[in-house]
């Protein structure tokens, strides 16, 4: 068992996704990068670094480099300019140089921290990622998108800064508690609600071997899945066009997530903010309401809320359009046109939102 997709970035081959069932072909996929006699820094959190840390380390001690760990505090309000710095102090103190590499091991939080680390440590270090949340698996890991919130404002601030090597461990999915592990399921519906309708399907009438961690299921999955934001981002590296639907569920969904001050998983915020975006989609008559119910019954497969309470409508409207993905002002809002045809559109209302977050809000 063992699958690798390779992106391209400006049409010329940039990094491998490596999915494996454990570390074991860690050391192997990273002397393909040919590093030798350096330093390396895994950058992980308190979550994370206890269970697997020392396995990293093992593994990469072998391809003849020395291995360092930072450990940050975990959680989402620990993803900030500050935790940058303390590591930017390590890697100076460790006399880290630009030929120097770090490897981010964790979920999304650790994955764009280190990201936006090796972006802008001496103007720019290598840099791999070792994600062991689903989320970071099939999301966040791939594309080069880095970065930390700002005062609240989520990835307000980053890069763009290409890993290069991506190592899955799906063997780490099995240690995730069970609403966290669902929670990477918000982004994985997404790949199919924008552009695969048969794989869309597919997650529907396969939930029971996907959700009792069947490994060739979710083998299938996570290929299928990166293989779409691979699809986008090559397209599309640096959001100026096509990336974008992407962002499918976040314009609402990241207001949400702020406004609750991040009490829910991104994926939980990023499924409210698809519900409100379906509803115009239906409210167009782009869907049916037959398609409709179906996606929430899909949402509640997989043990989403779809509603949530403590939150406005009015905040977040406003709190939307200090969204870092507004253009000239206006919203890009990601609609479907069809189940697994997704479109950009900048004519949503104010009303249209509001309508859609009856919907959601409580």
């Amino acid at each position: 068992m063992s699958k690798c997709i390779n992106v391209k970035y400006e049409e010329k081959p940039c990094y491998d996704i490596v999915i494996e069932k454990d570390f074991s072909k860690l050391a192997e996929s990273f002397n393909k990068l040919g590093v030798k006699d350096r330093k390396i820094c895994i950058v992980t959190d308190s979550n994370v670094g206890p269970i697997y840390a020392n396995e990293v380390k093992a593994e990469l001690e072998k391809t003849g480099n020395k291995v360092f760990v930072y450990t940050f505090e975990a959680g989402e309000d620990n993803k900030t300019l500050s935790t940058v710095q303390d590591v930017y102090e390590f890697l100076i103190q460790n006399k880290f140089d630009r030929k120097d590499m770090l490897a981010a091991l964790g979920g999304g939080v650790v994955g764009d921290l280190t990201g936006y680390t090796a972006a802008t440590y001496l103007r720019g270090v290598n840099f791999i990622q070792i994600p062991t949340s689903l989320l970071a698996q099939v999301d966040s890991s791939i594309g080069g998108k880095t970065g930390v919130d700002f005062r609240g404002y989520k990835n307000m601030v980053g890069a763009f800064h290409m890993p290069k090597l991506v190592y899955m461990n799906m063997g780490c999915l099995k240690s995730l508690s069970k609403r966290l592990f669902n929670s990477g399921f918000g982004e994985i519906i997404k790949h199919g609600l924008i552009k695969d309708k048969e794989y869309y399907h597919w997650l529907k009438d396969e939930y029971k071997a996907i959700t009792s961690l069947d490994l060739d299921a979710l083998e299938h999955m996570i290929y299928v899945s990166c293989n779409i934001k691979r699809e986008v981002v090559e397209k599309d590296p640096k959001e100026q066009g096509d990336r974008a639907l992407l962002n499918f569920g976040h314009t609402l969904g990241h207001a949400i997530e702020k406004l609750l001050n991040f009490s829910m998983y991104h994926g939980e915020c990023v499924v409210l903010g698809m519900v409100a975006a379906l509803d115009i989609s239906l409210r167009r008559a782009k869907i049916t309401e037959e398609e409709f119910n179906e996606a929430i019954e899909m949402f509640k497969l997989y043990e989403f809320p779809v509603t949530c309470k403590g939150v406005l409508a009015e905040d977040v409207i406003k709190a939307s359009k200090n969204d870092k993905k507004a253009d000239a002002g206006k919203i890009k809002f990601i609609l479907l046109d069809s189940i697994g045809d997704a479109i950009i559109d900048k004519t949503v209302s104010d009303d249209e939102m509001r309508q859609a977050l009856k919907r959601v809000l409580e």
